[in-house]
């Protein structure tokens, strides 16, 4: 794996580690402790009552603490993620990455340990002991064969869910592409012909299951470094490979893959030939899961068996399988039932979830979001991506259900609708609100340009936009300036090669661009002079002239300097859409409580009722890109007529505004922020209202309120902003804050690259200047 790791992808992973805190982890309290009674409450005398609750019923501990929530990641570091035998201190950046995505994917609290020790029994007597602590045991990168014993006696000791995830996540993942690629071929798992490269835990667990859903032995063939495992072999065995051991005089896997209907790779790249591939038997499925070089490349597969269908572990081609797709949501199934153990009918369940998902059609919202391509099931999509956000929806209840019919739960769930709902609000929490725009933008990169190009958060974000493949990068800058910063930062995208440069003191369209600037902003007060000036030296009107003369799609500007005067120039050049009375500024939320539009936090002071229906009309097709349907409150500081203030008043017409204009939008207001973030408090307040869930839109009464907002949103909830997008421009132009991160400027990118795909806002706003709200 280090051999794979360009330096600059090396040098991005340690600044991403170190900056702006170490490690990826924190623990946060969940409770108030602003008070002496708080302190009282938390602490002595008083949770000496939750104690003792827990020594009357240790199942309450379920309740009053946070242990059905919590997994242990364990690791010796004996097999770590490619690297090997590297230690548990080296090892513990993957356990803290393991403990990222079951937070990020399921909301599932981890502490990662990582344990210094190699001894069998010692290890086991160690993990064993943590039992008090967790609700589930993850065990992670632990060497075979030992792997298979920890296990094992963990599993018998253990009244908790214990699950390495290198064996039985691959093997959930494996068994349900495979089970789709059967039934797409017409074939059937109990013929077919299997040959394995690899022997390791993953693989051996792989194909114990595949047994398990009715494959025979004797069609197995596995091989590894040392060739065909066969019976009498001495070199490199183990009593779990001896199961699989055959009696044949076959030695390599050129020898045993001649009509192979299934290779399932998980050893080292390259190790299958297209000359192999060629002897498989009909449309065979192919899975390449070495990483980051697969067994063989899918391109050189379909070449050689132009009927072959492909699976890898890698994200840039179809039908990846990534043990993600699997154990967040696992694992949730079996701690929401408080489960004693993940058993083969909870495995079960999983792989037939997946596969299941697979058959899905993309809902409407899903398929525009993702750029209207959308993958139906086949052979390039016989399992779901592992950011299908209707994962957890379909896995955890199917595992806590084959857990409750097991007999292994000791929490069932009584009501099923109800815990779908809870996962289903989860999905919108997660965090992964920017995936769809990601996808979106991957599918047609557009040209997006910088005005900030030597700043070194444009460069770093630019690095990241080049190996994602998002956009196609023009940098404002002087080339020297530039040249010394990539040096100094150690990124290797270089201008020429992986983005344009615009020089402004010396570009050959140069006398273009003034009469461009002249032409659209002559008449602004804008003289000859100052256009050449301003040619030269400011970046925000060069690149809002590249989009208006059409040498790019779309601009981001504002890293450093004022809100206002940025907007200026982008009037002045780029100017509004057609039937748009004056721009506005919407800004995404990513809270731990979920996502959230606010609007307008930058632009217009005091909108009138008809200009806040026209924005939250605007706000609604943006957030539409998002893959999210929107739902909007107009927020006041009074609930449904509650006060007759101007404000009040104001957002009451807005409302009778939208109902003509925009029927179908769900929209409801006045009404205070609480009231529009909590079902419960509408249902007392407004039974009748036709806004359900949480709302996701706010739109505010007035610039204070909304910028107000959106700042203590960001300072106290510390929560990820995105934006602020501006909304209004007839071509896709925005407007960072000087306090914009690396990974804002990648995530505004996606938002860019999203509009100019429709070209700008025109197409989105295609019914507003036919409803004339004004």
């Amino acid at each position: 794996m280090t051999e794979s790791i360009s330096s600059d992808l090396a040098s991005s992973a340690l600044h991403y580690h170190r900056s702006p805190r170490p490690g990826k982890l924190e623990i946060q309290a969940t409770k108030p402790l602003g008070t002496q009674h708080d302190l009282a409450l938390a602490y002595s005398p008083g949770v000496a009552a939750a104690c003792l609750a827990i020594v009357a019923d240790p199942a309450a501990a379920a309740e009053l603490t946070i242990r059905q929530n919590l997994v242990a990641v364990v690791t010796n570091g004996t097999a770590v993620l490619g690297l090997g035998n590297i230690g548990p201190l080296a090892g513990k950046p993957v356990m803290e990455g393991k403990a990222v995505l079951f937070k990020k994917f399921a909301g599932i609290d981890v502490f990662d340990i990582e344990i210094a020790e190699n001894d069998i029994d010692k290890l086991v007597d160690m993990i064993a002991a943590l039992e008090p602590s967790f609700g589930g045991i993850n065990l992670e990168d632990i060497k075979a064969p030992e792997c298979f014993e920890v296990e094992r006696r963990l599993r018998e000791r253990m009244s908790i869910p214990v699950f390495h995830d290198d064996q039985h996540g691959t093997a959930i993942i494996v068994a349900a592409a495979i089970l789709n690629a059967m039934e797409l071929t017409g074939k059937s798992l109990e013929t077919a012909r299997i040959v394995t490269s690899g022997a390791g835990a993953a693989a051996l667990a792989c194909l114990d299951f595949l047994v398990d859903l009715g494959a025979r032995r004797e069609n197995i063939f596995v091989t590894d470094i040392e060739g065909v495992v066969y019976k009498g072999r001495k070199a490199a065995m183990n009593p779990r490979m001896e199961i699989y051991a055959r009696d044949t005089n076959a030695r390599s896997l050129g020898d045993v893959i001649g009509g192979a209907d299934i290779f399932l790779g998980l050893s080292a790249g390259g190790v299958l030939k297209p000359e192999m591939v060629k002897e498989m038997g009909e449309r065979p499925l192919v899975m390449a899961l070495a990483n980051p070089t697969p067994e063989i490349e899918p391109e050189a597969a379909l070449a050689a068996r132009p009927d072959a269908m492909i699976c890898t572990g890698r994200s840039d081609y179809p039908n990846q399988v990534n043990n993600v797709l699997c154990f967040p949501y696992l694992f949730r199934g079996a701690l929401d039932v408080a489960a004693s153990t993940i058993n083969e009918a909870m495995k079960r369940a999983a792989v037939r979830a997946i596969a299941q998902l697979a058959h899905e059609p993309p809902s409407d919202v899903a398929a525009k979001a993702y750029g209207g391509e959308a993958r139906q099931y086949g052979k390039g999509s016989l399992i779901p991506s592992p950011f299908d956000p209707r994962l957890i929806l379909r896995i955890a209840p199917a595992v806590a259900k084959a857990a409750m019919e097991s007999g292994v739960a000791k929490k069932p769930i009584v009501d099923f609708s109800v815990y779908e709902e809870t996962l289903s609000r989860f999905v919108f929490r997660s965090g992964f609100i920017m995936k769809p725009l990601m996808h979106a933008a991957k599918a047609n990169p557009k040209r997006v340009i910088y005005a900030e190009g030597e700043d070194e958060r444009v460069l770093r974000a630019v690095q990241t936009i080049i190996e994602e493949g998002i956009a196609k990068p023009i940098l404002v800058g002087r080339p020297r300036v530039v040249e010394t910063r990539l040096a100094r930062f150690g990124l290797s995208v270089r201008p020429g090669r992986d983005f344009e440069l615009i020089n402004p003191q010396d570009d050959p369209r140069y006398r273009d661009y003034v009469a461009t600037y002249l032409d659209a902003a002559g008449r602004r007060g804008i003289t000859p002079d100052s256009a050449r000036t301003l040619v030269r030296t400011n970046a925000t009107v060069i690149a809002a002239i590249a989009v208006k003369r059409g040498d790019a799609d779309a601009m981001l500007c504002g890293l450093d300097g004022r809100f206002k005067s940025r907007l200026r120039h982008i009037n002045d050049i780029i100017g509004l859409v057609p039937g748009a009375t004056d721009f506005s500024a919407m800004s995404l939320m990513i809270t731990n409580k979920g996502a959230f539009f606010l609007a307008d936090t930058h632009v217009r002071h005091d909108p009138t009722a008809a200009e806040i229906a026209e924005l939250a009309m605007m706000c609604a097709r943006h957030v539409r890109r998002f893959g999210l349907e929107p739902k909007i409150a107009l927020v006041s500081h009074s609930n449904f007529g509650s006060d007759d203030a101007p404000s009040s008043v104001k957002m009451r017409k807005a409302l009778a505004i939208l109902r003509e204009r925009a029927p179908d939008l769900e929209v409801d207001g006045e009404m205070q922020a609480d009231t529009a973030l909590s079902q419960a408090i509408r249902d007392r307040v407004l039974p009748s209202s036709r806004l359900k869930g949480e709302a996701n839109v706010l739109v505010m009464p007035n610039l204070d309120s909304a910028n107000i907002a959106y700042t203590m949103t960001m300072v106290m909830a510390d929560a990820l902003p995105v934006g602020p997008i501006l909304i209004g421009a007839a071509k896709p132009a925005h407007i960072l804050t000087p306090a914009v991160t690396t990974r804002g400027i990648v995530n505004m990118t996606a938002v860019s690259v999203a509009e100019a795909q429709s070209d700008g806002q025109a197409q989105a706003l295609d019914s507003l200047a036919a409803t004339a709200l004004i």
